[in-house]
């Protein structure tokens, strides 16, 4: 059972979404929040899987409390899910670790497998903020870390495994692609973490795309 906190300062959006996940097997709604800072607390108490954050609400905002979040408890997935997809807010919240980031109008068969993604370690991006995301990966400096040392850190394995990843696919995806069990391939991605040092899914991908491991020995 995946269990989810749900953190807006709308309650008709905590009720929605409440209603929406009490009808889906292997979902349980466990807590809602009204801020940032109720968010922190109910995390404490509740012990959440995945948390379904707001960004702009009164007082400590999603952000903040989404960083707070990935350094006290980095087990505990946090998926955005708001109105704002302006740049600032996009690349705030992945900095702080967010696991992915939806819109609030993403369809319901689109938020289910984003939570069961992100409870399985997954990154799942709105198609809108992936675009903003591949721009600034593209427009910003050089990497310090180069392809090359990333491919002394890595097997080839690990490598074919981190390009992929990098494509925005799943594990189930990437077990499909190379004939891997998806226990298997979570495993490759808890190496590759370590060895890269980045805290997400989301940090390796732009680490990779940022390095061009995406354009090398792919389809």
């Amino acid at each position: 059972m995946i269990r989810v906190l749900v953190c807006d300062d709308q309650m008709v959006v905590r009720a929605g979404l409440r209603a929406i996940l009490s009808t889906v097997p292997g979902i349980e709604v466990v807590g809602e929040a009204s801020d940032g800072d109720e968010a922190l607390s109910q995390v404490e108490i509740l012990a959440p899987d995945v948390v379904l954050m707001d960004l702009k609400m009164p007082g400590t905002n999603g952000v903040q409390a989404t960083r707070t979040i990935r350094d006290r408890h980095p087990e505990v997935g946090v998926l955005v899910l708001t109105t704002y997809d302006a740049d600032e807010w996009v690349f705030d919240a992945v900095r702080a670790g967010a696991s992915g980031y939806l819109l609030k109008d993403t369809p319901r068969e689109a938020l289910v497998a984003a939570i069961e993604g992100t409870a399985a370690g997954e990154t799942h991006v709105d198609p809108v903020v992936a675009g903003k995301l591949f721009r600034q990966v593209a427009q910003g400096p050089a990497p310090s870390t180069s392809a090359q040392a990333i491919a002394a850190e890595l097997s080839p394995r690990e490598l074919e495994v981190l390009r992929l990843l990098a494509r925005g696919l799943n594990n189930a995806d990437i077990a499909g692609q190379l004939h891997l069990s998806e226990g298997t391939v979570r495993n490759y991605v808890s190496t590759i973490l370590n060895k890269l040092d980045v805290a997400d899914r989301t940090q390796a991908a732009v680490l990779a795309l940022r390095c061009g491991l995406t354009a090398v020995d792919g389809p």
